[in-house]
């Protein structure tokens, strides 16, 4: 067993009173976590940090296993709290503190095993730190993805118009993936709906190039394939213009310029139609 295990081991009580300290000082988030929570999470990592390190010097190793997962739950339950990755690894470079001044204190007598025992310490715990910092970019770059995915659910809704006719209005750029959410989205309500006509409107789509006429043509076929018509609505003179410029055949697609023009196509599709009532002529009163 190295000096700074025995340090831990016979001063642990000591070396975490200092611990809290220096995070008061420096690190502690008061808004985020209260002083009973910190204190347990500081303790049980303290512990584990002593156990392992009397068993390996390699944070990858099993001995190290048991915090690795601790840590890794640690820096879970702290982003979701709102710490920032930065202030979870701080969480654990702030034991360097404490550990240094006990070995300090221990080894004062010998200057080279005191250099070199700060440095085993200093450098398990610079890879640990390392480890919350992962964990942490990992966890929020998945809460991204998550919630871009539910945002491009949010932004592809499919409107039922009427028996039979369905409208998805689209808003900003189109890419591959928001392609797929569009041509699933409107696959499935054709299909719960039984809708015979399906409208997309991009009045809300700043541009129009090759590669969203491809996604739109794509979405348009796989409407097709399900028994539905459907027409393209929104062209706007802007983006009929680009159309043309850059040679994009949509003769095969029914084109309005606004929605409600489509919305009247749709209806002549299903045997529908709007009138005015004052065009309805009431009928006459019978005399008594």
């Amino acid at each position: 067993m190295s000096a700074f295990q025995q340090v831990i081991q016979t001063n642990e009580t000591a070396i975490l009173s200092g611990w809290l300290d220096e995070m008061a000082s420096a690190t502690r988030r008061g808004d985020l976590m209260n002083n009973t929570d910190l204190k347990q999470q500081a303790g049980e990592l303290l512990r584990l940090f002593g156990e392992a390190s009397a068993k390996s010097q390699d944070i990858q190793s099993e001995a190290f296993a048991p915090i690795r997962a601790f840590l890794q739950d640690i820096a879970k339950s702290r982003m979701e709290r709102g710490f920032t990755p930065a202030e979870t690894a701080m969480f654990v470079l702030s034991l360097k503190q404490p550990i240094f001044h006990a070995l300090r204190d221990a080894l004062k007598a010998n200057p080279a095993e005191l250099l070199n025992e700060n440095w085993a310490v200093g450098n398990l715990l610079d890879k640990l730190s390392m480890l919350t910092v992962d964990t942490a970019i990992g966890y929020r770059e998945q809460t991204i993805a998550r919630q871009q995915e539910e945002m491009l659910e949010l932004s592809t809704p499919v409107v039922k118009l009427w028996d039979g006719v369905l409208a998805l209005p689209l808003i900003g750029t189109l890419d591959s993936a928001r392609t797929q959410v569009v041509m699933e989205s409107l696959l499935s309500a054709i299909v719960e709906t039984n809708s015979q006509v399906a409208i997309i409107d991009i009045t809300g789509v700043p541009t129009v190039d090759t590669l969203v006429a491809q996604h739109l043509i794509k979405t348009i076929t796989a409407a097709r394939l399900m028994g539905a018509d459907c027409f393209l609505s929104g062209i706007r003179p802007a983006i009929a213009q680009t159309i043309v410029h850059l040679g994009i055949d949509l003769a095969d697609i029914q084109t309005k310029a606004k929605l409600s023009d489509a919305f009247a196509v749709a209806l002549q599709r299903v045997g529908k139609a709007v009138v005015s009532l004052k065009s309805v002529a009431k009928p006459e009163k019978k005399e008594a």
